[in-house]
This record gives C-alpha cells, sequence and structure tokens, in this order.
C-alpha cells in the first residue's frame, strides 16, 4: 500500500468499526436512560427533538416558569400592584431564593443573596475583600501592605476587566496567575485571588479547596467565580472555608436569560463586609431615607438597588426542579455522562480530527466538554442545523454542556454520532495534519 493511499484505507477501516459500534452505544445508552435516578427530572423542561447540550450557556425553559410568570404578572402586578412587595414577599425574594440556592452551593442559610449581574457582585465582593484583607490581616492589624490581587489567567474576560478596574480603585496592582499556581505564586502581598471554579472554555475544574487553603495560609482571601460549577457538581463553600462567592444563575440552575446572579459572604464576615455600592436597599432602614448610610446585618448587605422582581420570581419557579435532588448524583451522572460521550466519540470520529482539552480525571473536569476542532466555527454551524445544539469558542473549540436534570445518555450517543457525519463533509481548514501536528505539542489526539 502507497503511502498516499494508507490514510484513506485506515480511514475506511475506521468508519467501518465505527458503524459496527453504533448499535452498541446506542444500546449502552438506553440502558444507561433506563437506570438513571434523574430521568424523571427530563420531563420538567420544556424541549424538543434537538439535542439541546448548550445548558453551560443558557440552560433550558423549566415547566414551572411559564405559570408562575403569568401569575406574578396578572394578580400580584396586575392586581395587588404596590401590596406585593408585602403581602407577596417581594421584598424579600433576594434572602428568600439565596436560600433555595444555597445547599446547592453547600452553604447554611443567611449567605447568599440573589441580585445584580455576576459582573456587578464581583465588582462588590473584590472590594469588599480588598478592605476585609486591610482590616484583618493588613497594616490595620498590625501586618505586611497587602498591595496586590491574583486573578486566574484563564479567566472569562469580564471576570478580568472587574478585577483590573477594583486594583486601579483601590490602588493595588493586579497579577494574572494560572489557577494551578496560586497555591506557589501567592505571597504576604496578596490581599484577595479571584478565580473561577471551573475554566468556561476547557470545562477545566479548579482545586477550589487547595487554592483557598493556600490564600489562607498566607492571609488572603478567595473570591470564587462559580458561573460553571453551581448546579452541576458539589461546590463546599461552608466546608472548604470559601470567603467570597459569586455566579450566575442562567446557566445550570435554569433561571432564564438575564436572570439575577448571587453574592455569597460567609457569615463570619458579613459584620465586614464594606459594599463598594452601598444601596438603600441594604441600608439597615431602607425606608428611613437616612442620608448618611447604615448597613444592615447580615447578607442584606450585599443588595444594592431594586430588585428585578419578574426575573427573580421567574429564577425561584425553575428551582423547584432542584425539589429532591442530592447534587452528588447530578455530579455522578455529569461524570457518566461526559464520559460516555467521550468514548463515543473515540469510536465514531476518525483519529486526528478533534482534540479533548477538557481533562480526562474526573477531578479535574466540571460538565462540559470542549474538542479542540479545525474549522471549529462552520462545524457548529452544521451540528446546530442538524439539531445538536452545542457552542463555539475562538478560535477552534466546539463546546458541549451537559445538564445532568435533563441530558440524557441518548443525547450524548446522538451527539457524537452527529458529529462524526458533519465532520465527514466538513474538513475544516488545515484539517486532520494540523489538530495532529498541534496535539503532539499540547497533549494526546483522541483516538
Amino acid at each position: 500500500m502507497s503511502e498516499d493511499t494508507a490514510p484513506q484505507a485506515a480511514d475506511a477501516a475506521h468508519a467501518v468499526a465505527a458503524a459496527a459500534a453504533r448499535d452498541d452505544f446506542a444500546a449502552r445508552a438506553a440502558e444507561l436512560d433506563a437506570g438513571d435516578p434523574l430521568s424523571g427530572k427530563r420531563a420538567e423542561f420544556v424541549l424538543d427533538e434537538a439535542v439541546y447540550l448548550d445548558g453551560n450557556s443558557l440552560g433550558a425553559l423549566p415547566q414551572a416558569v411559564p405559570e408562575r410568570l403569568r401569575e406574578v404578572v396578572a394578580h400580584e402586578w396586575g392586581e395587588l400592584r404596590i401590596r406585593s412587595w408585602t403581602e407577596s414577599g417581594w421584598w424579600t425574594a433576594p434572602e428568600r431564593i439565596g436560600d433555595r440556592i444555597a445547599p446547592l452551593l453547600g452553604a447554611a442559610p443567611g449567605q447568599v443573596v440573589v441580585g445584580d449581574s455576576t459582573s456587578v457582585n464581583v465588582f462588590k465582593a473584590l472590594v469588599a475583600a480588598v478592605r476585609m484583607a486591610d482590616e484583618t490581616t493588613g497594616p490595620a492589624a498590625g501586618g505586611p501592605a497587602r498591595d496586590e490581587i491574583l486573578v486566574d489567567a484563564a479567566t472569562f474576560p469580564t471576570d478580568g476587566y472587574i478585577a483590573r478596574s477594583a486594583a486601579r480603585l483601590t490602588g493595588r496592582t493586579l497579577r494574572p496567575v494560572e489557577a494551578a499556581r496560586m497555591p506557589a505564586e501567592v505571597s504576604e502581598r496578596t490581599a484577595v485571588a479571584l478565580v473561577n471554579h471551573v475554566d468556561y472554555r476547557t470545562g477545566r475544574l479548579n482545586d477550589l479547596p487547595g487554592v483557598t487553603a493556600a490564600l489562607h495560609r498566607a492571609g488572603a482571601l478567595a473570591v470564587w467565580d462559580l458561573c460553571h460549577s453551581a448546579g452541576a457538581l458539589p461546590v463546599g463553600l461552608d466546608a472548604h472555608g470559601v470567603d467570597l462567592a459569586v455566579g450566575c444563575t442562567y446557566k445550570y440552575l435554569n433561571g432564564g436569560p438575564g436572570s439575577p446572579a448571587y453574592l455569597y459572604v460567609r457569615a463570619e464576615h458579613q459584620p465586614r463586609f464594606d459594599s463598594p455600592l452601598p444601596g438603600w436597599n441594604s441600608h439597615a432602614d431602607p425606608f428611613g431615607m437616612d442620608p448618611e448610610y447604615v448597613p444592615a446585618a447580615g447578607i442584606e448587605r450585599g443588595r444594592v438597588g431594586t430588585p428585578d422582581i419578574l426575573s427573580l420570581l421567574a429564577l425561584e419557579a425553575a428551582l423547584e426542579a432542584w425539589e429532591g435532588v442530592a447534587i452528588e448524583d447530578v455530579r455522578a451522572k455529569s461524570l457518566a455522562l461526559t464520559d460516555f460521550f467521550l468514548e463515543c466519540v473515540r469510536a465514531y470520529v476518525p483519529r486526528g480530527r478533534v482534540r479533548s482539552v477538557t481533562p480526562e480525571a474526573h477531578h479535574e473536569r466540571g460538565s462540559q466538554v470542549a474538542l479542540e476542532c479545525a474549522g471549529a466555527g462552520e462545524v457548529m454551524g452544521e451540528l446546530i442545523r442538524h439539531g445538536v445544539i452545542g457552542d463555539f469558542r475562538h478560535p477552534d473549540v466546539l463546546r458541549f454542556g451537559f445538564t445532568p436534570l435533563y441530558t440524557s445518555f441518548a443525547d450524548a450517543e446522538r451527539a457524537a454520532r452527529t458529529l462524526a457525519e458533519v465532520l465527514a463533509y466538513v474538513p475544516g481548514d488545515g484539517s486532520a495534519s494540523a489538530v495532529a501536528a498541534g496535539a503532539q505539542e499540547q497533549g494526546p489526539v483522541m483516538t
């Protein structure tokens, strides 16, 4: 066989093997779905014939939300009007819904408040953490100057922008550091570190307990961004001594587009939480209209202005889907789904066409699979056209988010099979040789 025909022969052999494996994988998917303790939750979401693997960007619509919003608009707003702030519990919604989210974060009640965006909450948390560090371990406490903020070098861009602004406003230096390097890089100069629990691009799960402990040994505080972990895996904020945390609710928590974010402030820090955005909603006497600001006690200090009631109550209805669900079962299914999907991809997709940039090790994996793929933008467009909804991250990453409450093993098998079918006619720029060459430098090509 000539060198020119060898690759074609290998591809043909792989296609035959993949075709033979499809019935086996389909049967395995059916068996896994039949034994899935969370399978009944799928009926609580509005889904269609498409395979929806973009819940790490926007969660599917829970069935309970539309009726609840109709009730809020027609009765609470339409009929009760202003009385709903008290009679319908609008005023206390930020703390009440925070307490519903808290168990998913491993937090006791009274430490989570819902409101504002993730970006706003990152700003509040970082500036307040710098002020607390000054007071507790910095010069005010006879300690060293805490003149730097560490930020996860692979952070979602907005977190980096906010961290840079917070550093400038507080007179600190911002230093980007890889999350895995933070235990070695933190020093007595560090006031706080902002770290992503799961890398949004690769799906890598960072070591929350280890990094938090290392920061504390150096006298620094930890702020964690939980956008890509809350609702997908156990977080353990209280157990691991996390100081502050933020996260969105429109991904794995299925709160809807633009649903409000949340802020966690550890109970012992709340008396010293000095928000850089003091608003009338966080005042000790919000209706006293006192020109002097006096912060409320407890987690209410994290509030700013009037709550987004429609979005808040939609989120509260969405959280009903979590009734009776153990986050440990969610994590077990997440890992099983992503393992199964990767196995299907290896069987169906010719060697060298894609490379997983999501870690194989369970302790380093979130609830998504990111595949490096030449021509990824075009490939994802074709996948969506064929009913498999994921997303694309520049320049060459296909992201597939697995939401255990409604994603099935049959979905995972169909997604991998459709990916192989699309790659058969979308070669992409650079095709297999470029991907394989890059993999030799960066890691193993998937087989």
